[in-house]
């Protein structure tokens, strides 16, 4: 297993990004195409798992908010990936270069489907029940 990363959006691993949440968010959940690839997709650092079979398997991004807080986003596996740990792996790694770049916390918004994948992975929960996207989502964040 492999997890690479990029900034440049015209790269074979974003592209590989953008396949997966397309799968994910745009085909089994029906986000809007418009909603799931946003202005942030340059800000943003991507992160792809390669199991190896060498087919990408799962993605999240870091968004920089400012020079403490990153933001968590995009977190997706395919289907038949699931259930592998993929998502664990990849989040940890995320958290790695996050705290490598001297961020101190992360924040995300969870699907309520995947508070307890999170929470498993030692984030809070805050605020209240918001919608995006037609879909149910709760704040999270984690100390670095």
């Amino acid at each position: 297993m492999k997890i690479l990363i990029t900034k440049d959006t015209m790269s074979e691993i974003y592209l590989d990004a953008v396949k997966i949440r397309n799968k994910v968010f745009i085909q089994e959940q029906g986000v809007p195409l418009a909603r799931e690839i946003d202005k942030n997709e340059a800000y943003s650092i991507h992160f792809v798992l390669y199991p190896e079979d060498h087919q990408a398997a799962a993605t999240v991004r870091l968004l920089p908010l400012n020079s403490q807080e990153v933001k968590l986003q995009r977190m997706a596996v395919l289907k038949d990936f699931r259930s592998q740990h993929l998502g664990e792996a990849i989040i940890k790694e995320a958290e790695l270069f996050a705290k490598q770049q001297e961020f101190r916390e992360i924040r995300l918004d969870a699907q309520l489907t995947a508070q307890s994948f999170y929470e498993n992975q030692g984030y809070v929960t805050y605020g209240q029940v918001f919608q995006d996207a037609g879909i149910d989502h709760i704040h999270m964040k984690k100390e670095l």
